[in-house]
């Protein structure tokens, strides 16, 4: 799978291969937050998410997860490992938003 082309749906190898919107990648991202203290399966995740994702659309999301370094896939299943840099906490606490 890759994640370079900007099209929402792609043929590939007789397969339809669907990219997530934005909200789904943050809803996915989310739940997987709040539930960092132990792994999940993707079964699991499939049933517990807030709103259903195709699993075609949930792959393509946790392999980008995955490659920003956010998230490892273990023996139990899938974990949040990302944890905000210090230097990037304290420069968004002192900004003012608009």
């Amino acid at each position: 799978m890759k994640i370079t082309k900007n099209e929402m749906i792609e043929k590939e190898n007789n397969q339809t291969k669907r990219y997530p919107n934005l909200n789904t990648v943050l809803m996915v991202e989310d739940f997987l937050e709040e539930h960092r203290d132990v792994p999940i399966s993707l079964r699991d995740l499939e049933k517990e998410l807030p709103r259903k994702v195709m699993r075609q659309t949930l792959q393509v999301i946790l392999e980008y997860l995955w490659k920003s370094g956010k998230i490892i896939f273990g023996p139990r299943g899938i974990q949040w490992i990302y944890v905000e840099p210090e230097h990037l906490k304290k420069m968004l606490s002192g900004s003012l938003e608009i």
